[in-house]
């Protein structure tokens, strides 16, 4: 849980001086940004977190007291200093440059303070990690969920985060990164020589990109990890398994958290994106001894693009979510891209909330236009 401040010029800025523009502060942190997606698309999140008794923490727990969530996993204390990250984008909405200060998370978010909701993670759906944890702490987050039952989902955060991914691989069932992050794991993974970054541009196809991402993401899949979903910004998102994981069922859970906007979610989509249309060939693939497939879901057109920072974040949670409610993995990403679109509109993290139909209308765009783009017996 991040306190955000977002820096936006209203000219080109220059060095060492000031530029007119806007400052604005956002809640932020990419599981506290996840979390707050999965709550206002139908999921009741319990967050594991840490949080100072200061300005930022009490910033950063409006929404939480707001939204009736549970506060019993967050540690509060005057000696905690509420982690701060300052960002400064350009005139188009992107990051350039920041600072982050978030030590306070690896000092206070222990093994020992995790370990504690042992039975909050046996009792949930899916554990969502992210990467800004300590590796004992993120160590420990994965194994009490592999023990437990509870399927995880890691998110990265950065690129120098991502390396973290070397120790808990084994755990992971889930994997949502960009793809320089892809290529950070893959290196941290692997003991042969190092993957170089991708090449690419506007006109670069699916096809190609994926010819040179293959290489990382078969050795994140070949360290254990069941789904890599592989986000491409305006390209979409790369869905790619191995083996014989279903992308229908993630456990033997039911959630019993999920209220009635969840339940809707689940009805809506169901219809519009019928679960039949890709399981009839990776069925099909499975029985002929056919075991990596990739699945290209693309992004949907947006109206403006106002800022980019929570998109990602939009996106696994709007997934997570989804598979809360019971949705299959591809449904569940056609659903977490409409969260993105969303997001990227908006100068929140987070929208304000969501509309049921937009995202029904925007997920079915993703779904439909989904596609195999590889499915064979080797990568």
């Amino acid at each position: 849980m991040v306190l955000d401040i977002h820096a936006t010029p209203s000219i080109p800025p220059n060095p060492r001086t000031t530029a007119p523009g806007k400052v604005q502060y956002a809640a932020g942190g990419v599981a506290r940004n996840i979390a707050e997606c999965v709550s206002k698309l139908g999921t009741k999140p319990y967050m594991i977190s840490a949080l100072g008794l200061d300005m930022p923490g009490n910033l950063l727990l409006e929404y939480w007291k707001s939204a009736g969530l549970s506060l019993e996993g967050i540690r509060m204390s005057h000696e905690i200093e509420t982690p701060v990250v300052c960002i400064v984008f350009d005139t188009e909405g992107e990051p350039s440059a920041g600072v982050a200060s978030v030590e306070s998370l690896e000092r206070f978010l222990t093994p020992e303070w995790i370990v504690q909701f042992k039975r909050n993670i046996a009792s949930a759906p899916i554990a969502m990690v992210d990467a800004n944890l300590s590796l004992p702490a993120l160590k420990m987050s994965c194994q009490l969920a592999t023990e437990v039952g509870t399927p995880v989902w890691f998110e990265p955060v950065s690129v120098a985060k991502s390396k973290r991914i070397a120790s808990v691989a084994k755990y992971v069932t889930f994997a949502s990164p960009n793809e320089d992050e892809l290529i950070s794991m893959a290196n941290s993974l692997s003991n042969k020589q190092k993957l170089p970054t991708i090449t690419k541009n506007n006109n670069t196809t699916i096809s190609s990109l994926f010819q040179q991402l293959k290489p990382a993401i078969w050795v994140l899949l070949e360290n254990g990890i069941k789904v890599v979903v592989l986000t491409l910004g305006s390209k979409g998102v790369l869905l790619c398994s191995k083996g014989r994981f279903n992308f229908k069922h993630i456990g033997p859970k039911r959630n019993d958290r999920s209220h009635e906007i969840g339940r809707r979610l689940y009805d809506t989509i169901s219809q519009l994106c019928p679960s039949d249309r890709f399981f009839s060939a990776l069925r099909l693939g499975e029985r002929s001894g056919i075991s990596p497939y990739v699945v290209h879901l693309p992004a949907v057109e947006c109206a403006s693009v106002v800022r980019l920072t929570g998109a990602g974040d939009c996106l696994v949670g709007g997934a997570v979510a989804s598979i809360c409610a019971g949705l299959d993995v591809i449904q569940s990403v056609a659903v977490g891209i409409a969260a993105a679109k969303g997001a990227v509109e908006v100068e929140t993290n987070v929208p304000n909330g969501y509309n049921l139909d937009q995202i029904a209308a925007d997920a079915r765009s993703a779904y439909l236009g989904a596609k195999v783009v590889f499915c064979e017996s080797t990568l």
